[in-house]
């Protein structure tokens, strides 16, 4: 018996999942749209809070203040560190990455506080206080009055944070806020899609960027630097490693066919926190090096820098500890996740692709 399937294009590449007035990635051209406006000018233009207003809105089809979202945020940082005994119980004897994953299974909803302000606001929370333990510490009170990206840095580094240190985190975290419809988004939607409510499908989302294919690759460009180590290593490092077949992390993107436009958005912060003893002349001459050698080798089809590279090299000098560069990530995204799933829910569509099946069949 011969059965003729039509075989999708693996990975559903190419195969729109939803309608969604929140972000739009260009592979060919090399732009990012979040809720309207290029990443680049929405980095000079708003801070989180904004933008976070911004995927609200559009998620929820209801207008949403900038100011109700640095109420509620501030307000749910509180409420968070209220319940931390509770959600840090439930991380016992688990690293930062995963303790983060059972806390936010573990959240729920908080009288007056809409749900999205209740996981946006938890996160920092929960990985300032596994950061501090971490180190032996306590955790760190949040406080309601400063802006998120000031009191994530506070609870992280147990220390008030400059406002050069501030101004890098927040256009870190507008630039990562969404990305159209990643493998962290789309889980994020497949739950929502079910009613499920927006705690299980943020959750869902954690657990999708924990994988190294998706949100894990920041630590190992550090790796990457530390091993080259100095200006004189980087040439033989670098085509011994080509050679090899290596993947070299911070270059190539699954989407972006140019450079990924969120790569320069963080170089400039970077560059704006410079003098706080960043390395980004080496870092620089690293990345200059691997971009040419990678046109070498593939001159029909270069690898370009992402934004793992400058992710990695940002975080690194506001004195983030390594494992908590995925919290961290995932502080930003859940403006995202939650703007995501409203919409998601909104349409009340269930999420069911088909499958192409290739096994044999019965005569």
């Amino acid at each position: 018996m011969n059965l003729q399937i039509s075989r999708s294009p693996i990975g559903l590449d190419g195969i729109p999942a939803a309608e969604t007035v929140l972000s739009h990635v260009d592979g060919e051209r090399g732009e990012l749209i979040i809720a309207g406006e290029r990443v680049g000018d929405l980095v000079r233009q708003t801070g989180f809070e904004g933008v976070t207003a911004r995927l609200w809105s559009g998620g929820t089809g209801q207008p949403v203040a900038e100011a109700t979202v640095r109420a509620s945020l501030g307000a749910a940082r509180q409420r968070a560190f209220a319940r931390l005994p509770d959600l840090l119980g439930i991380t016992r004897g688990l690293s930062i990455v995963d303790g983060v994953r059972a806390a936010i299974a573990g959240l729920r909803a908080e009288n007056g506080l809409p749900h999205e302000a209740t996981i946006v606001g938890a996160l920092p929370v929960i990985a300032g206080a596994l950061v501090q333990q971490s180190q032996g510490g306590d955790p760190i009170a949040p406080d309601p009055d400063v802006s998120h990206a000031a009191d994530t840095l506070s609870m992280m580094l147990g220390r008030k944070p400059d406002a050069r240190e501030v101004a890098a985190l927040d256009a870190y975290f507008v630039t990562v806020c969404d990305h159209g419809m990643n493998a962290s988004t789309f889980t994020t939607r497949v739950v929502a899609s079910t009613q499920a409510d927006l705690f299980a499908a943020v959750t869902a989302g954690y657990c999708a960027l924990t994988g190294p294919l998706h949100g894990g690759a920041p630590e190992p460009v550090l790796e990457m630097l530390d091993a080259i180590g100095s200006s004189e290593r980087i040439k033989p490092w670098v085509d011994a490693a080509l050679a090899r077949g290596e993947r070299l992390m911070g270059f190539g993107h699954r989407i972006y066919r140019v450079r990924d436009p969120r790569a320069d958005v963080l170089k400039g912060a970077i560059e704006r926190l410079a003098g706080g003893g960043t390395d980004l002349p080496f870092a620089g001459e690293v990345e200059a090096y691997i971009r040419a050698a990678l046109r070498r080798k593939n001159p029909d089809r270069p690898l370009d820098t992402n934004v793992e590279f400058f992710t990695a090299i940002l975080l690194d000098a506001l004195k983030i500890p390594r494992q908590a560069f995925t919290p961290v990530f995932a502080v930003a995204r859940a403006a995202g996740w939650t703007a995501h799933a409203r919409e998601q829910q909104r349409g009340g569509r269930l999420i069911r692709p088909s499958s192409a099946y290739i096994g044999p069949m019965p005569e």
